[in-house]
């Protein structure tokens, strides 16, 4: 039971925050850069808009493994999500995925250059504290007591 509510936590979360840094390989370096999610756990993906003329692609292309991180600094809460990603060039889910962060950077989802960048996640680790204040407070409870603070949850988790 504690798998199926990690996992459905993980969903949740990365569903909520929306926002990450998609990290890849570029040879001898790791690049990260901020990507909109599209979250779509029926279908065990996260789905991003990117550009056909982007780095990203070749980067993917040449290493599959990527990393997601997700972070609400406000909230406290932060997931890892390492998979496979892959470039798919599906007009349908385009239109399907189009939405305000997309216009940012093309007119229409008809724009030929629109790619999908699909991650397959394998892996995610998330931390899920109650908040900046009450995790300050905690801390500086745990140093006046010579304790170590409960700084929420913390999971492992195989997806």
């Amino acid at each position: 039971m504690a798998h199926t509510d990690d996992t459905t936590k993980v969903w949740d979360l990365i569903d909520k925050i929306g926002f990450c840094m998609l990290a890849t390989e570029t040879g001898n370096d790791i690049r990260a850069r901020p990507m909109a999610a599209y979250v779509e756990r029926m279908e065990n993906s996260v789905y991003f808009l990117t550009d056909a003329d982007s780095h990203k692609d070749d980067e993917v292309e040449a290493h599959p493994n990527v990393c997601l991180a997700f972070a609400d600094t406000k909230g406290q809460k932060y997931v890892s999500l390492s998979g496979t990603a892959s470039i798919e060039n599906d007009r349908e889910k385009i239109k399907e995925l189009w939405g305000t962060p997309a216009k940012a950077w093309w007119d229409s989802p008809d724009d030929p250059k629109i790619r999908i960048l699909r991650v397959t996640p394998s892996f995610a680790e998330y931390w899920d504290s109650p908040g900046t204040v009450i995790s300050y407070i905690k801390m500086a409870a745990a140093a006046v007591s010579n304790t170590k603070p409960d700084m929420g949850e913390n999971a492992k988790v195989n997806l």
